[in-house]
């Protein structure tokens, strides 16, 4: 029973883990699309508010890859 129990759990873990990669591999897929249509910006558009939206958005990216990186302040 036991070990029952325990292929659960880890059947469980892993069938989280598919789905929360899924989702991280959607939202990479969303933001690089917006990504190749210049963020929706047309160049004649383009103010400094613009370029510190994008300097926002980098500096969280910049935490997210530090960390699966272990680089930065993640570094060992």
């Amino acid at each position: 029973m036991y070990n029952r129990r325990a292929n659960a759990t880890k059947d469980n873990a892993l069938d989280a883990f598919i789905t929360t990669q899924f989702q991280i591999d959607a939202m990479l897929d969303r933001l690089k699309a917006l990504s190749d249509d210049h963020f929706e910006m047309h160049p004649d558009e383009i103010n400094w508010g613009h370029v510190g939206t994008l300097n926002h958005y980098t500096s969280l990216l910049r935490q997210i890859t530090d960390s699966a990186f272990k680089e930065g302040e993640h570094a060992a």
